[in-house]
């Protein structure tokens, strides 16, 4: 069986690597594994110190390896590969596109093959405002202020484009809807109401990097 590595920015990222995406890919005959990134426990790093966790992965027989981290909180100093010249391109998804095809041609030859740089633009927060009802659902009127949560959705055509300001990334605003929001605990399962289907209509980016997964598994 084909295996496929995504390694975790953290545990939300990790229990919906493995309550939504592993469902998808094992009717694709594909197992899914979602280790977080070993150096901080979870938590982003510099682009070498991943670099070297997903080098040891794609050294393992039969796999495809791709990682789950968000944008928001990368600083220069982590010297992602393109990060500097991206900031010149306006175009979200030409910038992501230049950032993963620097990525890749860092990785080399040899693993291009079986390495699928990907980014979430701009946390992985922003999947779950593809649509309402997860949180209609899940959350009671009086637990959960959906006018904020409604406010965002109209207010951006493509969940992917919610900014990642201080005041306003979607985790922020997730926080501010939902007193005592835990994305550990509620991010795979409203996703999982929401539906993977939803998802990828409305998050381009984010559909891209499937499409590029099946293209190697």
């Amino acid at each position: 069986m084909k295996r496929l590595v995504i390694v975790c920015e953290g545990q939300a990222e990790r229990e919906f690597c493995q309550d939504i995406l592993q469902p998808f890919f094992s009717k694709k005959g594909v197992e899914v594994f979602a280790p977080t990134i070993k150096h901080s426990n979870g938590g982003i790093v510099a682009w070498d110190t991943l670099k070297k966790q997903l080098v040891t992965h794609l050294h393992e027989q039969n796999v495809v390896v791709t990682m789950l981290i968000d944008f928001y909180r990368i600083k220069d100093s982590f010297h992602y590969p393109g990060w500097m010249e991206a900031k010149r391109i306006s175009d979200s998804k030409r910038k992501m596109d230049y950032i993963f095809s620097k990525m890749s041609d860092d990785m080399g030859e040899e693993y291009k093959g079986a390495f699928v740089p990907y980014i979430q633009l701009h946390e992985f927060e922003c999947l779950l405002f593809s649509d309402i009802k997860g949180f209609q659902y899940w959350f009671a009127n009086t637990e959960c202020d959906y006018s904020q949560i409604q406010k965002a959705i109209s207010s951006f055509a493509n969940p992917e484009d919610i900014n990642n300001g201080a005041n306003t990334a979607p985790s922020v605003r997730l926080i501010g809807a939902i007193p005592g929001y835990d994305k550990a605990l509620y991010a795979s399962v409203v996703a999982g109401i929401i539906g993977l289907d939803t998802i990828r209509a409305k998050c381009p980016l984010f559909n891209d990097w499937l499409d590029r997964i099946d293209a190697l598994i």
